[in-house]
């Protein structure tokens, strides 16, 4: 491991890392770390050590490169919501058609719900608890990206791709619907007789939400 001195540490030494593992990699590591521990854990359940632990590092290593874990939170929080962003940014552009736009984004939403369930999780569990940590962020670039969204419907509706309708409720159902094989698992898994959802389920439910979501592109051509 390398050494280097912080002053949150009083001047004692500190282990970064590993050896040849860059910061990039060991803030990556952590990032993932604390997204499994807190999904599971909630904020209050969660501690640093535990998330240590899971990133394979020292815990001064995580107050180095984060501060506190409500700044570790807020991190995770905001890695989270960069991901969701990106995606949106590349399926739904004016540049797209429509039905490819929307399915594209569907299936990357619908990846991220079953690759990252706690992810997911821990963003509904901000909300329900007020957004406290992100609700300037909520205000300020979501909604700005939100009303970029509004941009591309508009186009794709005067080139009779898609109806009039509300863009931001559009983006809420289509965030409910691929958002909810994370947060609602416990509660599907249940009512389909399985221990836990499956591959299989989650194609039954991307093809579901694929059905719904498209089925507005259709025959446009019939609508004023």
């Amino acid at each position: 491991m390398t050494e280097t001195f912080s002053p949150s540490s009083g001047g004692r030494a500190v282990h970064r890392t590993r050896p040849g593992i860059p910061r990039q990699a060991a803030e990556a590591a952590i990032l993932a770390a604390a997204e499994r521990v807190f999904g599971q854990h909630g904020f209050r359940g969660a501690s640093m050590n535990e998330i240590a632990r899971e990133a394979g590092v020292p815990k001064p290593n995580i107050h180095y490169y984060f501060g506190t874990k409500e700044e570790l939170y807020r991190s995770v929080l905001e890695n989270i919501m960069t991901f969701w962003l990106r995606d949106a940014d590349h399926w739904l552009v004016p540049e797209r058609p429509a039905r490819e736009g929307f399915e594209g984004y569907i299936r990357a939403k619908m990846a991220f719900s079953r690759a990252r369930p706690d992810a997911s999780r821990i963003f509904a569990y901000e909300l329900l608890q007020g957004a406290g940590n992100i609700h300037y962020y909520l205000s300020t670039t979501l909604r700005e990206h939100v009303a970029r969204r509004a941009q591309t419907f508009e186009v794709w509706h005067r080139e009779r791709q898609m109806p009039a309708i509300d863009p931001a409720h559009l983006m809420f159902a289509i965030w409910s619907m691929t958002q909810a094989y994370a947060d609602m698992s416990a509660q599907m898994s249940a009512v389909i007789g399985c221990p836990a959802l499956g591959g299989s389920d989650f194609e039954a439910g991307l093809q579901t939400i694929l059905r719904l979501v498209l089925g507005f592109c259709n025959d446009i051509g019939d609508q004023a």
